[in-house]
């Protein structure tokens, strides 16, 4: 049977697409790229905020039109929103003919035969997953029984396993050189805002010998660019006995044949110690780029998110970034707009983001998500408050990594290659994070450019955030 596994939102979806991917191909079913030419179209929700579901609602709808041509035989949502929503949202969608949560994953093959033979499959009620786990997180590495997407266990079956050891259990779906590598899953953070931690859970690690398991394979697959996602990097290791498991981690990563480059994503702020600061700018192979998840930069604001900081103790961790590596890149998201945010919180908020420079900074409007505090404050902006002062910060972030792009004018940079198409070379350099954080465009590119080259070039242009540089040579 044929299977199209649609993928929606983060790059911590994109692993658990590929594990899926993976249980159904060793489970006899054939991967096909287009959801028109699949019997079974499985599209892998996002629940985060309001415009990513309507995207997953459409996204089910338009796979469900295509059991109009014959070919599709089933539409079956996984995912953050599936499990978030899960008899929600079968009830509200009967185009899809199923509704699966997480805990159906390991099961995933068992599935969807069930599913296309016409059996009705009972969708879950969702609950708060955080309960499943023990609230000390180093009590969590004795529970074995509880899914957690992207964690799956390798194939210990010598009988199935090549010599070199354990089976990874993923199947790639996309060939670029860069892949998203899992950390760990889930949270135990309680922002006001955010509803991750109820759906994904408590926060997991996964053990430094899996993670190392998969890189191997990523490089035999032909991956140049781990890019180390999780809900919060800065807390792994902590349910393993070891809250600077990382540093030591990182080292082992960027040593894995044929990984040049090792990124790491989402940091807390209020976590990053100066050793992890100090890994990530001074290890060989690991990229100077920091995702601080700033969030606000007003005190109260930000003590009314239950989040920690303010400009002072920001600016001051930036330093020290900037002191390890002073051409690191660094990114942030904001929520403007949040219950209680006054014209004075706004200004504090821009004031730091002036004298931040950062690379790239995400402004989003707040809105209210099911189930968080925040939903529940008073304060509340209108619709077209929080419209306005998202266009104006957004307005002020367009001109100023506009600037900060422009002060990497004639500095060297090393560039990942993505894409060669029509004569026109492009990639990202060593600041650039995927999909986001903008693109580096290449003059002088060789004839023989390939996807995957890694090229040294001197910046020599700029627009907006995105970079045109002038290549020198190959880096090796």
């Amino acid at each position: 049977m044929s299977v199209a596994v649609v993928t929606l939102g983060c790059s911590r979806n994109e692993v658990d697409s590929e594990e899926l991917a993976g249980r159904l191909e060793a489970d006899g079913f054939r991967l096909v790229a287009d959801p028109e030419s699949a019997e079974t179209v499985v599209v892998n929700t996002c629940g985060f905020v309001e415009a990513a579901k309507k995207d997953s609602v459409d996204t089910l709808l338009e796979a469900a039109d295509l059991k109009a041509h014959g070919t599709t035989r089933a539409v079956v949502a996984v995912g953050c929103m599936a499990e978030r929503y899960g008899q929600d949202l079968a009830e509200s969608l009967p185009e899809a003919d199923a509704v699966l949560g997480f805990d159906d994953y390991p099961e995933i093959a068992a599935r969807l035969r069930s599913i296309v033979a016409g059996e009705k499959h009972v969708p879950h009620v969702p609950s708060d997953r955080r309960r499943l786990l023990p609230i000390s997180p180093v009590d969590r590495a004795a529970v074995a029984d509880v899914t957690v997407p992207g964690h799956a266990v390798p194939d210990l079956d010598p009988a199935v396993a090549p010599a070199s050891g354990p089976r990874v259990l993923r199947r790639r779906l996309e060939g670029g050189p860069m892949a998203p590598l899992k950390l760990a899953s889930g949270c135990d953070r309680r922002c006001a805002f955010c509803a991750i931690p109820a759906f994904r859970g408590s926060f997991v690690s996964r053990r430094p010998s899996d993670v190392l398991a998969e890189a191997r394979w990523l490089g035999e697959q032909g991956v140049r660019e781990l890019f180390l996602v999780s809900e919060n990097s800065t807390s792994y290791g902590k349910d393993l006995g070891d809250l600077r498991l990382l540093e030591t981690l990182l080292p082992e990563l960027a040593a894995v044949d044929g990984i040049d480059w090792v990124r790491v994503s989402y940091l807390q702020p209020a976590e990053t110690r100066q050793g992890l600061v100090e890994a990530i700018a001074g290890t060989e192979g690991v990229v100077p780029y920091f995702d601080l998840s700033f969030q606000h930069a007003s005190a109260p604001v930000l003590r009314r998110m239950r989040r920690f900081g303010d400009p002072d103790s920001f600016l001051g961790l930036l330093e020290r970034v900037r002191g390890e590596a002073p051409l690191a890149g660094v990114r942030s998201n904001v929520i403007v707009g949040f219950p209680g945010e006054t014209e004075d919180d706004l200004e504090v908020l821009c004031d730091f983001l002036e004298a931040a420079r950062l690379d790239v900074t995400g402004v989003f409007g707040y809105s209210d998500e099911d189930g968080t505090e925040a939903e529940g404050y008073d304060g509340k902006l209108d619709a077209d408050e929080v419209a306005a002062r998202v266009a104006h910060v957004t307005a002020l972030v367009e001109e100023l990594t506009a600037q900060r792009a422009e002060e990497r004018l004639g500095e060297e940079v090393e560039v990942l290659v993505e894409s060669v198409e029509d004569g026109v070379v492009e990639g990202r350099a060593r600041h650039q994070g995927p999909e986001v954080d903008g693109t580096t465009t290449l003059t002088g590119a060789p004839a023989g450019a390939r996807v995957g080259d890694l090229l040294r070039a001197e910046v020599v242009d700029t627009v907006g955030v995105d970079l045109v540089a002038r290549v020198q040579g190959a880096v090796r």
